[in-house]
């Protein structure tokens, strides 16, 4: 399968929680993991099919903009196993 990461940093929870809801009713995505970086920033990567991750994370950063403040979001096609198992096992 051809799979994929999404990452979606806000500040503030708020926003990321609307963000992470938005996230997983658009798209057939698994939430892997929330990460709290410090200073109100926290994000969320979700797992899935690279077009999966593509809808929901631009669902979660149009979410997150409307009631937060969207800081970044990124998707990683493919990314190597090992970054996976790293960072968000």
């Amino acid at each position: 399968m051809n799979t994929a990461i999404g990452i979606l940093e806000t500040k503030g929870l708020v926003g990321l929680v609307e963000a992470t809801d938005a996230m997983a009713k658009a798209a057939n995505v698994k939430i892997l993991k929330r990460i709290s970086i410090g200073n109100a920033f926290v994000a969320t990567i979700v797992q899935g099919d690279v077009g999966s991750v593509r809808a929901a994370v631009e669902a979660g950063a149009n979410s997150a903009q409307h009631v937060g403040e969207l800081v970044a979001s990124h998707v990683i096609p493919r990314p190597a196993d090992s970054l996976v198992t790293a960072f968000f096992s």
